[in-house]
């Protein structure tokens, strides 16, 4: 089935991606969340309505989330270097990862905020709860359930992302597929790294929908 290539290589390769899409959903629910935090505050109707600010920092989320993540991916190498010092490998694959998930989590963050009850934040306001306290002790556990779908769907994403990450010698899964499966035509390598990838976002998926049901059935 393949020629040059040794089960080693493939767990290898299995756990790089792993290793990327971890420490990339973390780093894009940090950097996501509290961008989703002051889309809602400063959005329509929001505690802390601010038009002009709403408006550039949807703008931004919009501008990065629109660009293709293969152009991202190039696009940041100098950075991608300054901050890792290399352009190639799993570390210097994390950065565009982080870079280009961030403004999506920080939508579904906005969106799961917005479907908290009204009426819970205002009786948080009336009791004279400050910006920090409603945002600490309404709004985040209140929207708790979406915000662990939404970090699913986002590793979900990076599943993705991470194989095109590939195309530069970012490893993992992506990277044996290119140059293993594309560059020597090995079909049965493709097939392999392609079933391990939907294996992955199926345990992924799993375990966060369970995650988020518990803590849906708690609030209850």
């Amino acid at each position: 089935m393949f020629s040059d290539i040794t089960w080693g290589q493939i767990g290898q390769a299995s756990l790089e991606t792993l290793y990327m899409v971890a420490l990339s959903t973390i780093g894009a629910v940090v950097l996501g969340l509290p961008l989703g935090i002051w889309l809602y505050l400063c959005g329509p109707g929001g505690v802390a309505a601010n038009r002009p600010l709403y408006q550039v920092l949807s703008v931004v989320v919009n501008i990065v989330r629109s660009v293709p993540f293969i152009i991202l991916l190039i696009a940041l190498i100098p950075i991608t270097e300054w901050i890792v010092g290399t352009s190639i490998g799993v570390n210097a694959a994390i950065v565009p990862l982080v870079v280009g998930a961030a403004p999506f989590y920080a939508r579904i963050a906005e969106t799961s905020f917005r479907e908290v009850d009204p009426g819970v934040v205002e009786a948080a306001q009336s009791m004279g709860a400050s910006i920090w306290q409603l945002i600490f002790r309404v709004l985040l556990p209140e929207a708790r359930p979406g915000l662990i779908s939404g970090a699913t769907i986002t590793a979900v994403t990076l599943i993705s992302y991470s194989a095109m990450s590939g195309v530069i010698g970012g490893g993992g899964l992506g990277d044996l597929a290119v140059r293993y499966g594309y560059e020597r035509f090995e079909t049965g390598v493709m097939l392999l790294t392609t079933a391990l990838m939907i294996v992955l976002v199926e345990i992924m998926q799993w375990v966060g929908d369970r995650a988020a049901y518990h803590f849906a059935r708690r609030e209850r």
